[in-house]
């Protein structure tokens, strides 16, 4: 992995995920999003570039929320 790329991780309740994830965009300092499962699996991994409008990303927040509904607990893990 490249030195000038940083990952914060979050674990975080299915139910919070649609939330979490908007807020990371709306910060705009995120690169990638990557989600991952209860056993560490990557579910759905997405990048995220700077002015994307709503729009764009509102299919990536339909697949998240399809995510949220199936899992209890997941991992997201932000490169920047």
């Amino acid at each position: 992995m490249d030195e000038n790329n940083k990952t914060e991780e979050f674990k975080i309740n299915g139910e919070d995920l649609i939330g979490k994830i908007k807020e990371i965009v709306k910060q705009g300092n995120a690169k990638k999003i990557t989600i991952k499962g209860k056993d560490g699996h990557e579910i759905i991994s997405f990048p995220v570039t700077i002015g994307v409008a709503g729009l764009v990303l509102a299919p990536v927040f339909a697949a998240v929320g399809a995510v949220a509904a199936l899992a209890t607990e997941c991992t997201i893990v932000i490169e920047k």
